[in-house]
């Protein structure tokens, strides 16, 4: 039995993360939960929801965050880590204000917060600590103590990130056919945000053009794309490419593209670090695990890396 560690000065650990359906009731009432305050029509809710409706209403971020809790509780047990793990998401249940109060009720005083988004930009940062707030201050007009939190810093260029998404990267590229392997292209997919809120994530200055999302996307895939070559020996050509600009359209407001348009193609997931239901080159959804035939002979995909070890050590250190 390795040593106890000592996690003073926190008492639990919160897992926050977006929520998802998990059945076509849920469906239109997540998205409205997404979507409240824009404006955005029902019927338009309706449309983008039928890309849920094609697997049954249910997204598959529960049951990755499912098995990311049970991974963490059971590190933290062989590690002597005493430190209970509790789950809250912004947009369904179970829903974060709950977990807060259920949190207070079991005492708990200091918190640190992983994030399931591992990029900056308001939906992906900002707005986390907004509703960490919002979620706070209901506790404390309820007459609680409301407990302190941390938030963990981005892990996007973690290695106990990276290395999981670069083994997937390897696997995909090990099943594609011989004769094609080594010409294969990396396509790095991750949602598209309007460009003023990718100014916004960090300074242009310090950044280059779309701020801190668009050059921590772009950082972690040079570092999986410097790793496969490390690996297999071959300089595989690589490409960030933008998707799921599902949101009502906004006259005047640009989005995030690649430059030359889109490509196509299957390749790691980006954006949150759990994979949503995402469109397909083709405009078909994609779930994760999907191998669809694309050009030059096929198309892999890398999906989330929340069971792997090497992504629930470094939160157990609190890395680096």
């Amino acid at each position: 039995m390795p040593e106890a560690l000592d996690a003073t000065p926190y008492d639990a650990l919160l897992l926050l993360s977006f929520g998802g359906p998990e059945g076509p009731d849920e469906v239109v009432p997540f998205l409205e939960n997404v979507t409240r305050g824009r404006g955005i029509p029902k019927e338009r809710l309706k449309e983008v929801g039928q890309h849920y409706f094609l697997f049954d209403g249910i997204s598959p971020i529960n049951d990755q965050n499912r098995t990311l809790l049970d991974a963490l509780r059971k590190d933290f047990a062989e590690h002597g880590l005493d430190l209970p793990v509790y789950w809250g998401n912004r947009n369904w249940a179970p829903y974060l204000t709950d977990t807060l109060r259920e949190m207070a009720a079991d005492g708990r005083r200091r918190i640190l917060v992983l994030a399931t988004s591992a990029y900056a930009s308001y939906s992906g940062c900002r707005q986390y600590r907004e509703d960490l707030a919002g979620a706070l201050a209901v506790l404390e007009g309820e007459g609680l103590e409301p407990p302190k939190v941390d938030k963990l810093r981005h892990y996007f260029n973690h290695p106990g990130f990276v290395e999981p998404m670069t083994e997937g990267v390897l696997r995909s590229l090990a099943e594609l056919p011989e004769e094609v392997r080594a010409g294969a292209h990396l396509v790095f997919t991750t949602h598209s945000i309007p460009v003023a809120a990718a100014d916004t994530s960090g300074p242009a200055e310090g950044h280059g053009d779309g701020g801190a999302y668009v050059r921590q996307h772009l950082d972690v895939a040079r570092l999986i794309a410097e790793a496969v070559r490390e690996e297999t020996g071959t300089d595989h050509p690589w490409k960030l490419v933008y998707q799921s600009r599902s949101a009502h359209p906004v006259a005047g407001a640009g989005h995030l593209r690649p430059p030359g348009g889109a490509a196509r193609g299957g390749g790691p997931g980006g954006g949150d670090g759990a994979d949503r239901v995402r469109l397909g080159p083709h405009g078909g959804p994609v779930r994760p695990g999907h191998r669809g035939a694309g050009q030059g002979g096929g198309a892999g995909a890398a999906g989330a890396p929340f069971g792997h070890g090497g992504f629930r050590s470094p939160v157990r250190r609190g890395g680096p």
